[in-house]
Protein backbone atom coordinates (compact mmCIF):
# COMPACT_ATOMS: atom_id res chain seq x y z
CA UNK A 1 0.00 0.00 0.00
CA UNK A 2 1.52 3.32 -0.48
CA UNK A 3 1.82 5.92 2.24
CA UNK A 4 -0.11 9.00 0.52
CA UNK A 5 -1.92 9.21 -2.37
CA UNK A 6 -2.58 12.27 -4.75
CA UNK A 7 -4.66 14.10 -2.27
CA UNK A 8 -2.55 13.58 0.42
CA UNK A 9 -0.04 15.02 -1.36
CA UNK A 10 -1.54 18.08 -2.89
CA UNK A 11 -3.23 18.43 1.09
CA UNK A 12 0.34 18.74 2.27
CA UNK A 13 1.53 21.57 -0.41
CA UNK A 14 -1.91 23.76 0.41
CA UNK A 15 -1.32 22.90 4.20
CA UNK A 16 2.10 25.02 4.08
CA UNK A 17 0.38 27.88 2.03
CA UNK A 18 -2.33 27.98 4.70
CA UNK A 19 0.43 27.85 7.72
CA UNK A 20 2.02 30.76 6.08
CA UNK A 21 -0.51 32.98 5.22
CA UNK A 22 -2.56 32.49 7.90
CA UNK A 23 0.11 32.96 10.73
CA UNK A 24 1.34 36.33 8.44
CA UNK A 25 -2.20 37.43 8.66
CA UNK A 26 -2.20 37.34 11.90
CA UNK A 27 0.49 38.72 13.03
CA UNK A 28 0.97 42.03 10.26
CA UNK A 29 -0.96 45.02 11.12
CA UNK A 30 -2.49 45.58 7.92
CA UNK A 31 -5.50 44.50 7.59
CA UNK A 32 -6.98 48.43 7.46
CA UNK A 33 -4.62 50.79 5.46
CA UNK A 34 -5.27 54.19 4.82
CA UNK A 35 -4.20 56.01 1.21
CA UNK A 36 -0.64 57.29 1.86
CA UNK A 37 -1.41 59.95 -0.79
CA UNK A 38 -3.55 61.65 1.82
CA UNK A 39 -0.95 63.67 3.79
CA UNK A 40 -4.23 64.60 6.67
CA UNK A 41 -5.14 61.30 7.32
CA UNK A 42 -5.28 60.47 10.93
CA UNK A 43 -4.21 56.94 10.43
CA UNK A 44 -1.82 55.10 8.94
CA UNK A 45 -2.72 51.12 9.33
CA UNK A 46 -4.23 48.89 11.52
CA UNK A 47 -4.05 44.88 12.32
CA UNK A 48 -5.70 42.83 14.66
CA UNK A 49 -3.42 43.15 17.54
CA UNK A 50 -1.71 46.56 16.65
CA UNK A 51 -2.60 50.38 15.40
CA UNK A 52 -0.70 52.86 13.66
CA UNK A 53 -1.89 56.37 13.74
CA UNK A 54 -0.07 59.41 12.16
CA UNK A 55 -2.22 61.80 14.63
CA UNK A 56 -4.93 60.32 16.04
CA UNK A 57 -7.11 62.19 18.60
CA UNK A 58 -8.98 61.00 22.00
CA UNK A 59 -12.51 60.39 20.94
CA UNK A 60 -13.32 61.07 24.76
CA UNK A 61 -11.50 64.14 25.11
CA UNK A 62 -14.18 66.98 23.63
CA UNK A 63 -11.20 69.55 23.78
CA UNK A 64 -8.93 67.54 21.62
CA UNK A 65 -5.92 67.95 23.62
CA UNK A 66 -4.42 64.71 23.33
CA UNK A 67 -3.32 62.66 20.05
CA UNK A 68 -2.02 59.45 20.05
CA UNK A 69 1.13 59.01 17.36
CA UNK A 70 2.93 55.91 16.08
CA UNK A 71 2.64 52.03 16.25
CA UNK A 72 1.55 50.68 19.37
CA UNK A 73 0.40 47.41 20.55
CA UNK A 74 -3.51 47.12 21.09
CA UNK A 75 -3.25 46.09 24.86
CA UNK A 76 -0.24 48.53 25.32
CA UNK A 77 -0.54 49.04 29.37
CA UNK A 78 2.38 52.39 29.29
CA UNK A 79 1.07 55.04 26.90
CA UNK A 80 -0.90 57.43 29.16
CA UNK A 81 -5.11 56.85 28.13
CA UNK A 82 -4.40 54.12 25.55
CA UNK A 83 -5.90 51.97 27.89
CA UNK A 84 -9.52 54.30 28.53
CA UNK A 85 -10.01 54.16 24.37
CA UNK A 86 -9.31 50.76 24.00
CA UNK A 87 -13.19 50.47 24.03
CA UNK A 88 -13.13 52.72 20.73
CA UNK A 89 -9.94 50.11 19.00
CA UNK A 90 -11.73 47.61 20.07
CA UNK A 91 -15.64 47.15 19.10
CA UNK A 92 -17.85 44.14 19.16
CA UNK A 93 -16.73 42.93 15.69
CA UNK A 94 -12.96 43.73 16.22
CA UNK A 95 -13.10 41.16 19.06
CA UNK A 96 -15.35 38.88 17.17
CA UNK A 97 -12.56 39.13 14.37
CA UNK A 98 -9.41 38.38 16.83
CA UNK A 99 -11.64 35.63 18.20
CA UNK A 100 -12.38 33.74 15.39
CA UNK A 101 -8.60 34.03 13.50
CA UNK A 102 -6.87 33.24 16.68
CA UNK A 103 -8.77 29.57 16.76
CA UNK A 104 -8.40 29.91 13.20
CA UNK A 105 -4.51 29.90 13.93
CA UNK A 106 -4.59 27.51 16.84
CA UNK A 107 -6.15 25.05 14.89
CA UNK A 108 -3.31 25.46 11.97
CA UNK A 109 -0.83 24.90 15.01
CA UNK A 110 -2.42 21.37 15.93
CA UNK A 111 -2.54 20.68 12.25
CA UNK A 112 1.24 21.41 11.82
CA UNK A 113 1.98 19.03 14.69
CA UNK A 114 -0.44 16.20 12.83
CA UNK A 115 0.88 17.19 9.53
CA UNK A 116 4.17 16.33 10.82
CA UNK A 117 3.55 13.15 12.40
CA UNK A 118 1.76 12.31 8.85
CA UNK A 119 4.31 13.44 6.60
CA UNK A 120 7.24 12.09 8.59
CA UNK A 121 5.97 8.64 10.98
CA UNK A 122 2.92 7.13 10.41
CA UNK A 123 1.49 4.89 7.53
CA UNK A 124 -1.40 2.52 5.87
CA UNK A 125 0.26 -0.11 8.18
CA UNK A 126 0.21 1.51 10.93
CA UNK A 127 -3.32 1.16 13.00
CA UNK A 128 -3.98 4.82 13.39
CA UNK A 129 -3.22 6.18 10.19
CA UNK A 130 -6.92 6.81 9.42
CA UNK A 131 -7.59 8.54 12.54
CA UNK A 132 -4.82 10.58 12.00
CA UNK A 133 -6.18 11.70 8.60
CA UNK A 134 -9.71 12.36 9.61
CA UNK A 135 -8.06 14.34 12.48
CA UNK A 136 -6.37 16.84 10.45
CA UNK A 137 -9.50 17.09 7.81
CA UNK A 138 -11.36 18.39 11.08
CA UNK A 139 -9.17 19.92 12.54
CA UNK A 140 -8.48 22.36 9.40
CA UNK A 141 -12.28 22.46 8.63
CA UNK A 142 -13.12 24.13 11.93
CA UNK A 143 -9.88 26.22 11.48
CA UNK A 144 -11.27 27.25 7.83
CA UNK A 145 -14.89 27.96 8.90
CA UNK A 146 -13.23 29.94 12.05
CA UNK A 147 -11.13 32.33 9.58
CA UNK A 148 -13.84 32.65 7.18
CA UNK A 149 -16.26 34.27 9.27
CA UNK A 150 -13.25 35.95 10.87
CA UNK A 151 -12.66 38.04 7.41
CA UNK A 152 -16.21 38.25 6.44
CA UNK A 153 -17.04 39.77 9.73
CA UNK A 154 -13.97 42.40 9.14
CA UNK A 155 -15.17 42.75 5.37
CA UNK A 156 -18.63 44.01 6.48
CA UNK A 157 -17.62 46.50 9.37
CA UNK A 158 -14.01 47.23 9.32
CA UNK A 159 -14.43 50.14 7.15
CA UNK A 160 -17.77 51.18 8.07
CA UNK A 161 -18.22 55.20 9.10
CA UNK A 162 -18.54 55.58 13.16
CA UNK A 163 -15.21 53.37 13.77
CA UNK A 164 -11.92 54.89 12.43
CA UNK A 165 -11.71 58.31 10.73
CA UNK A 166 -11.20 59.12 7.09
CA UNK A 167 -13.03 55.61 6.58
CA UNK A 168 -13.45 56.95 2.47
CA UNK A 169 -10.26 57.09 2.09
CA UNK A 170 -9.17 53.78 4.05
CA UNK A 171 -9.10 49.97 2.26
CA UNK A 172 -8.89 46.68 3.15
CA UNK A 173 -4.81 45.84 3.48
CA UNK A 174 -2.69 42.76 2.39
CA UNK A 175 -2.75 41.21 5.65
CA UNK A 176 -6.94 41.03 5.16
CA UNK A 177 -6.00 39.55 1.74
CA UNK A 178 -3.50 37.09 3.39
CA UNK A 179 -6.37 36.42 6.03
CA UNK A 180 -8.85 35.70 2.95
CA UNK A 181 -5.92 33.36 1.52
CA UNK A 182 -4.82 31.19 4.84
CA UNK A 183 -9.16 30.76 5.76
CA UNK A 184 -9.19 28.96 1.94
CA UNK A 185 -6.69 27.45 2.18
CA UNK A 186 -7.54 25.89 5.25
CA UNK A 187 -10.94 24.49 3.71
CA UNK A 188 -9.07 23.24 0.54
CA UNK A 189 -6.69 21.05 2.89
CA UNK A 190 -9.86 19.73 4.94
CA UNK A 191 -11.36 18.56 1.63
CA UNK A 192 -8.05 17.05 0.30
CA UNK A 193 -7.08 15.18 3.60
CA UNK A 194 -10.80 14.03 4.26
CA UNK A 195 -10.65 12.79 0.60
CA UNK A 196 -7.30 11.10 1.63
CA UNK A 197 -9.13 9.76 4.41
CA UNK A 198 -11.47 8.21 2.32
CA UNK A 199 -9.09 7.11 -0.36
CA UNK A 200 -7.49 5.07 2.75
CA UNK A 201 -10.12 3.64 3.98
CA UNK A 202 -10.53 1.64 0.53
CA UNK A 203 -7.30 1.11 0.22
CA UNK A 204 -7.34 -0.81 3.37
CA UNK A 205 -10.85 -2.73 2.94
CA UNK A 206 -9.38 -3.62 -0.96
CA UNK A 207 -5.81 -4.78 0.92
CA UNK A 208 -8.01 -7.30 3.47
CA UNK A 209 -10.42 -8.99 0.88
CA UNK A 210 -7.57 -9.30 -1.42
CA UNK A 211 -5.59 -11.02 1.85
CA UNK A 212 -8.42 -12.83 3.31
CA UNK A 213 -8.88 -14.17 -0.49
CA UNK A 214 -5.02 -15.61 -0.99
CA UNK A 215 -5.96 -17.10 2.30
CA UNK A 216 -8.79 -19.36 1.58
CA UNK A 217 -6.81 -19.81 -2.03
CA UNK A 218 -4.05 -21.26 0.43
CA UNK A 219 -6.25 -23.28 2.38
CA UNK A 220 -7.52 -24.45 -0.40
CA UNK A 221 -4.68 -25.79 -2.08
CA UNK A 222 -3.89 -27.66 1.39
Amino acid sequence: MRNRSLAGNCGIAVFVIALVTVALAFGTPNWLVSDSRIRGAKMERLGLWSHCFRSLPDPLDQYQRRFFVGCRWVYDPFTTGYDKIRGYLLPAFMIATQFFFTVCLIGVLISTILVLIFFLCCGPDQSKFEILIKSIGYTMLVAGISGSIAVIVFACTGNTDGWMPDHANNYLGWSFGLGVVGSVACLVTAALFLTESNIQTKKRRRFKESQARFELEEESKA
